[in-house]
């Protein structure tokens, strides 16, 4: 019985074995084609190493500011009367602003513009006296004393003609100056006075602030550790600034979206600020919407010139050795993986900026990496990259097709 139960069971696992066996040479014929590489042999995508000319920009962070800004301060003292603007309105230059209370500069506009035709009055007989002495002293009819006497009594009354008409000049610029007008053309602040206040010539608080927003400043600084790198790779000839649109400036508002209008660079300052190590630049950006207002923070993108031999890498294929130097995986001719040292510049969007470290026709994993080791062979196969989007300042070429490896 025991043996007849020991010969069931044998019966049942040699069986089973003839399944596994088959249905092994099955798949193995048919799906035997499509079986991964043997060990030893992994497979990794790969990118081919190519030149192309790259536009290459800097992200900078800066305020807008006005192009002109005047503050109103009233030239004399006196109470306000009238005030004679829409607060936030636009301005023309010239127009009357603030009224200030005229009676007391009228008054004296009069006395010395009344001083002046008496001293104007008093010198005719001055006048004549000096021409009729002058004849008189040359038939020693008078002595020379007494004509030099009626010669200064001329002079001192011309002297008195021009003291009283230039007092009378500072009256009626006076009273010109009760009128508080735009001195330029803008949009105009609110007022930090209401009629009825006093105000005070050359007062340090101004009345108003009018600002011109048509065009408009932009300031950002630069660091200077970034202005000599450029300077170095210009020098170098690297960098290619020729560009008809060289000085052309894109402008990123507050909440991301990009200002319709480029801008223009105007000027880089000569001094370096102490405390930030740091150089400014100004851009004007036309602003005829007035979507630009002094205060906005904003981002500029400003042109470093054209790499006309830049590499562009996927950052997937960069790696980091434990003292923090990036290199990179290269398959050579044969399938043979080397590991290469690296130089970077940049990231732009998804993809690394390589000045040194691979030359044009190498093949670099992209892939796979994790299965590749130095001296091992592998499989390549073109690398797929998903649509990058383009940043940090820089304008790459659209990713063409990965040619397949050269056999």
């Amino acid at each position: 019985m025991l043996k007849q139960l020991m010969s069931k069971v044998r019966f049942k696992y040699v069986a089973i074995a003839a399944v596994v066996v088959i249905a092994g040479l099955f798949a193995f014929r048919f799906f035997g084609q499509q079986a991964p590489p043997p060990p030893g042999m992994p497979e990794v995508a790969v990118v081919t190493v190519r030149v192309e000319p790259l536009e290459l920009t800097t992200e900078l962070t800066g305020r807008i500011s006005a192009n002109l800004m005047s503050e109103i301060r009233p030239q004399v003292n006196g109470i306000i009367l009238k005030r004679l603007f829409v607060e936030g309105s636009d301005v023309k230059a010239g127009q009357v602003l603030y009224q200030i209370d005229p009676a007391p500069y009228q008054e004296a506009y009069a006395s010395a513009k009344a001083s002046a035709e008496r001293a104007e009055a008093n010198l005719e007989p001055a006048r004549l006296r000096e021409e009729r002495f002058r004849e008189l002293v040359k038939i020693k009819a008078v002595s020379q004393q007494e004509y030099d006497d009626a010669s200064a009594a001329y002079k001192l009354a011309r002297a008195d003609v021009a003291a009283t008409k230039a007092a009378a000049e500072n009256a009626r610029i006076n009273l010109a100056y009760t009128k508080v007008t735009a001195p330029i053309a803008g949009r105009i602040g609110k007022s930090s006075v209401t009629p009825g206040a006093l105000v005070t010539a050359h007062q340090p608080t101004p009345l108003a602030t009018i600002q011109q927003l048509d065009p408009m400043y932009v300031d950002v600084t630069q660091s200077t550790t970034d202005l000599l790198r450029l300077k170095q790779r210009l020098e170098e000839g690297r960098l290619n600034q020729q560009a008809k649109d060289q000085n052309k400036v894109k402008l990123v508002l507050e909440d991301g979206t990009t200002y319709p209008i480029a801008g223009t660079m105007q000027f880089r300052d000569v001094s370096v600020d102490p405390t930030t190590a740091s150089v400014t630049l100004r851009m004007t950006f036309p602003n005829p919407k007035g979507v630009l207002l002094p205060g906005m923070f904003v981002r500029v993108f400003v042109k470093e010139g054209v790499n006309e031999n830049a590499i562009l890498i996927p950052q997937q294929s960069v790696a980091r050795d434990p003292k923090g130097n990036p290199y990179a995986l290269v398959v050579d001719a044969s399938g043979k993986v080397e590991q290469r040292k690296l130089v970077l510049d940049r990231a732009i969007g998804s993809q690394w900026l390589v000045t040194g470290g691979l030359a044009p026709g190498e093949r670099v994993i992209a892939e796979g990496m994790q299965k590749a080791r130095p001296g091992a062979m592998v499989k390549t196969v073109p690398f797929v990259e998903s649509g990058a989007k383009q940043g940090n300042g820089a304008a790459a070429p659209a990713q063409q097709p990965e040619p397949a490896p050269a056999k």
